[in-house]
């Protein structure tokens, strides 16, 4: 059964052997490669001017208001900065893919980047688990500060 299974399995992949071959050799043009890079880089221009507009109006929230609101904008300038980030992340990625020369390559690199992408990921949900608790108990302390006070002037 086993002998019969592989021999089955080893005439699928002679048969498709041509088409796995012309994929392995297929090149991506030099101007489809020039045409991609260059529409990433106007991206990553763009996110660039919109992250430095982001980041003014946060700076003018920060200074205008104080206390709670300070820490909703390092929230927001927390989260301007991770999407800014990604979109970099991201229009490296696409620069790297438009240099793939050979589809094997162009899939190297996208698993690559999903990786790491999965990585950032991971690393941000455990930073922001880590702050929420930090918030929560510093929260519970002033609370439990407010409330030994008024105790203390009523008792």
């Amino acid at each position: 059964m086993t002998t019969e299974t592989n021999s089955v399995l080893n005439s699928v992949k002679d048969a498709f052997a041509p088409v796995t071959d012309a994929f392995k050799n297929l090149e991506v043009p030099e101007a489809a490669r020039e045409f991609v890079r260059k529409q990433a880089e106007t991206a990553k221009v763009r996110a660039a001017d919109l992250h430095a507009g982001s980041e003014k109006v946060t700076a003018a929230i920060e200074t205008a208001v104080t206390g709670s609101v300070s820490e909703a904008a390092k929230i927001s300038r927390n989260i301007q900065q991770a999407l800014y980030q990604d979109a970099e992340a991201f229009f490296a990625g696409i620069d790297k893919l438009a240099s793939a020369k050979s589809l094997n390559e162009a899939v190297q690199i996208q698993s690559d980047m999903l990786r790491s992408r999965g990585e950032v990921f991971v690393s941000r949900a455990k930073s922001t688990t880590e702050y929420l608790g930090k918030l929560v108990a510093d929260g519970a302390k002033t609370a439990q500060d407010n409330f030994s006070k008024v105790y203390t002037k009523t008792a």
